[in-house]
């Protein structure tokens, strides 16, 4: 009818607007993965065996806090460049002296560090990623070391085509080479690629470096009374609430 306008569903927009993507990159960490209680779960079972009094939510924060100043130390020439396993073990052995954990063996300090090798997915994460992947290709882009992420993927059931780590170029998220390593080894242009990530810093990175950006909320990532990242519209093309979300905006 002359003079009525047709409004398309949101979905359908995206889709249009975004029909060059044939690739997504995943942040994993807190994106696809629930580290936290990941962690936790794995300190409880030490602390079964061993009688720990450990509060293991607090000793899984503050890991995970000391990451972004360890990755700094790297970038400022303090540090080595170092993988995050390694990183994540230096943190280890500090946090074990503060909280008084002794008596492990080195096998069983380095089963511990593992653990970020053996973190579960968000209940969206499995459906979501495989209803994404008869779309689009599906690759990790993040700074977990490469036979972290092969592992925590044999773990979690996550079905990557591809896996691409920010050591692959020794360098860390949200430097511009990793994007754009991203892209080079997916053999596409910056713009059909498209990342996505729970951190707005990370979707920063890839937007200067290019890429689109879809912004996936989990306001649990750092436990019921944690820091909530939040993003302003406009600031990437796709705002949802997790992978099925996702996956229903880019019409999958």
């Amino acid at each position: 009818m002359a003079g009525v306008m047709t409004i398309e569903p949101a979905h359908e927009e995206a889709s249009r607007t975004l029909a060059s993507v044939v690739a997504l990159t995943f942040d994993v960490f807190g994106t696809v993965v629930d580290w936290r209680s990941s962690i936790v779960r794995e300190g409880w079972r030490l602390s079964e065996r061993h009688g720990f009094g450990v509060d293991w939510t607090q000793l899984a924060d503050e890991w995970r806090a000391g990451y972004a100043p360890a990755i700094e130390r790297v970038r400022s020439g303090e540090l080595p460049w170092m993988t995050i396993d390694a990183l994540h073990r230096m943190l280890l052995d500090e946090l074990l002296l503060k909280f008084g954990i002794d008596g492990l063996s080195e096998s069983e300090i380095e089963h511990l560090n593992r653990a970020w090798h053996r973190l579960d997915p968000w209940p969206d994460a499995v459906i979501g990623l495989n209803r994404l992947r008869s779309r689009y290709i599906l690759a990790t882009l993040s700074n977990g070391n490469m036979s972290l992420l092969v592992n925590m993927a044999k773990y979690a059931g996550l079905p990557w085509d591809c896996v691409l780590s920010a050591e692959l170029c020794r360098r860390y998220k949200t430097d511009a080479q990793v994007y754009e390593m991203a892209a080079r080894l997916l053999g596409l242009a910056p713009e059909q690629v498209m990342m996505v990530a729970a951190h707005v810093d990370d979707l920063e990175g890839a937007r200067n470096a290019g890429f689109r950006t879809a912004f996936v909320s989990r306001p649990l990532e750092h436990g019921p009374r944690g820091h909530v990242e939040t993003v302003a519209q406009g600031s990437v093309d796709i705002i949802t609430t997790d992978l099925l979300d996702l996956a229903e905006k880019l019409g999958g």
